[in-house]
């Protein structure tokens, strides 16, 4: 037997679990548990703020299929974790969040006016997956085996576990066995039956129109490849949802981007048979249902999802599948492989043309945008500059309301899972970290965070972190000194005549819509990082050169024209996908 402290038992079960770093705010209330980490060699980041952590450690469990893991310390700690995990839940990425808490004999229940306390499990619970507390150190290792069982249980999402502060940093006697994974939780992907793959590949071999819907199960299950050879066998078209953008690249005919919101809706009531992998089929993809998709009587659908809870969720089904989207697809690869003389293609090669005609000139319609080089810039530019620039494997990260459209529209996504933002939650400013996990997450590349002003002033401070831990994230700051997409429904709704006789309003004719300048650029500049401020279009280029020669974070802040940023593109298309669908 030997001593040991309850932070270090769950500092070795994450070393047993593969866990190479940690995101979060250092505290006395989980010494035991931190300090242990720095000893087996698990790297801790430490943001600004604890929020920040949960959106690190999620961005960085995306981009690498693995385990992202947060933390933080009783009371105020957990408080600001708290929307940071709603968000990680919300995006549905794999997150445990380990927190502190004050001794057992004070606080669940709470005795009454304990010093930080409140009941951190409970909202938890109500926020994550799962969530639990430990009562006492001989429970650490089961609950933590539980955690772990249930973050790879299903949906990807939050798990809990909070332990006392006296728990964390004691230590006692004990002798501890360290069980592997494939103990306590399934490591093996689940395998639909040969009876399923068969009856899927006879429904899509039969079908005149076949398509294919992808989720961000294909990113989780890294089911790119597969997707790929599924897609190319059936020359079916593939629509994502929005968070999925990219699962498919871009430069192939049968991606049917995410911008083109008229033509994913067309290509969803031409499909007779449809594959839906990973996705939940939520308000961002029409509920899957008329008029932009469909009738379910004219359309077969056959739905895999490792969430046997997400089957039919919101489109009924007519094959339901529980299996791990990269295994299904694989074996459907090969029956189809095998099949490849029944598979019909001149229909289908033909739709798939008359798709990309639609893309190519919706295409041409948006670059017109490029040849206006008035001063201060198009916003049009920003996403178009930073496609000619950055690798194709840089990860972009996009964050705020208008920025984010402006950065969609004119951004290709050529290699898959390089595309983050809060497509589930729209959580403004959560790029400033996720920019710096997606740094940790793929070292050796520059990030490219496009972010509205709005955004940036929630958690900028994040600019220090990233400077701190050598991540080269350039930060491009949309400066329009106003909430756009705020000051947009106020003034349809205070003067609409106006507003679409004269693109804008007065100063007085909104309310509280306008902002103060920040200049970002100095501001990054006062944290370590390369700053600069550009406003004509002609200067963007060799700006944002000179960002990335600088090989480390920048702050590009950029004047856009704030009237044209605020008429984004596709705005129509979003205000209607929050009505009810009445088909």
């Amino acid at each position: 037997m030997t001593e040991i402290s309850g932070g270090e038992v769950i500092a070795r079960m994450l070393q047993q679990e593969g866990v190479e770093q940690v995101f979060g705010i250092i505290d006395g209330t989980y010494f035991g548990f931190y300090e242990a980490l720095h000893r087996l060699g698990i790297k801790i980041i430490t943001p600004r703020h604890e929020t920040c952590a949960a959106h690190m450690a999620g961005a960085y469990a995306r981009l690498t299929g693995k385990l992202g893991v947060c933390m933080a310390s009783n009371g105020p700690g957990v408080a600001n974790l708290l929307p940071g995990l709603v968000v990680e839940q919300a995006e549905g990425n794999r997150v445990l969040a380990i927190t502190s808490a004050r001794r057992p004999s004070i606080m669940y229940p709470d005795r009454g006016g304990s010093y930080q306390c409140f009941d951190q499990s409970g909202v938890i619970g109500k926020i994550g997956k799962w969530s639990a507390a430990a009562s006492s150190f001989a429970r650490v290792p089961e609950l933590m085996r539980k955690a772990l069982r249930k973050s790879y249980e299903g949906r990807p999402g939050v798990v809990h576990l909070d332990v006392p502060e006296n728990i964390m940093n004691t230590k006692v006697k004990a002798d501890i066995a360290y069980w592997l994974p494939s103990q306590y939780r399934q490591t093996e992907p689940l395998t639909p039956t040969a009876d399923q793959v068969a009856r899927a590949a006879q429904l899509l071999i039969d079908a005149a129109a076949p398509m294919i819907h992808a989720g961000s199960g294909i990113i989780h299950a890294l089911a790119f490849d597969a997707l790929r050879r599924v897609a190319e066998l059936l020359q079916a078209p593939v629509t994502t949802s929005w968070a999925a953008r990219g699962v498919l690249p871009e430069t192939s005919a049968l991606a049917i981007t995410m911008p083109h919101v008229k033509l994913n809706h067309q290509v969803r009531n031409d499909a007779d048979v449809v594959l839906i992998l990973g996705s939940r089929v939520g308000e961002t993809d029409w509920w899957g249902r008329p008029p932009y998709w469909r009738k379910p009587s004219e359309q077969k659908t056959i739905q895999v999802d490792v969430d046997a809870d997400m089957i039919g969720l919101n489109k009924p089904v007519d094959l339901a599948i529980v299996a791990d989207a990269k295994r299904f697809l694989e074996l459907l690869a090969d029956e189809l492989e095998r099949r490849k003389s029944e598979i019909q293609l001149d229909g289908r090669q033909k739709r798939i043309a008359g798709y990309t005609k639609v893309m190519k000139n919706d295409r041409a319609d948006w670059d017109k945008a490029l040849a206006d080089m008035a001063i201060p810039m198009h916003p049009a530019h920003i996403g178009a500059v930073c496609r000619e620039l950055f690798p194709p494997e840089s990860v972009l990260v996009a964050d705020g309301g208008n920025a984010t459209i402006w950065a969609m529209f004119y951004h290709q996504v050529l290699v898959p899972n390089t595309l983050l933002s809060t497509f589930k939650f729209g959580m403004l400013g959560a790029g400033m970290a996720q920019a710096v996990g997606a740094a940790i997450a793929r070292p050796g590349k520059p990030v490219c965070c496009i972010i509205g002003d709005g955004a940036m002033g929630f958690h900028s401070q994040e600019v220090e972190t990233a400077v701190r831990n050598k991540a080269q994230v350039i930060y491009i700051v949309l400066c329009d000194k106003q909430w756009g997409m705020v000051k947009m429904n106020q003034q349809f709704t205070l003067r609409p005549l106006k507003t679409l006789l004269f693109k804008h309003l007065d100063a007085d004719e909104t309310i509280n819509a306008d902002l103060g300048e920040i200049e970002f650029d100095k501001l990054g500049q006062a944290m370590g990082a390369y700053g600069e401020r550009v406003s004509d279009p002609a200067q963007l280029k060799p700006a944002l050169a000179r960002a990335l020669a600088a090989g480390r974070c920048a702050v590009i802040h950029i004047d856009v024209d704030p009237v044209k940023h605020m008429w984004a593109p596709g705005l129509i298309h979003f205000k209607k996908m929050h009505e009810e669908p009445k088909g």
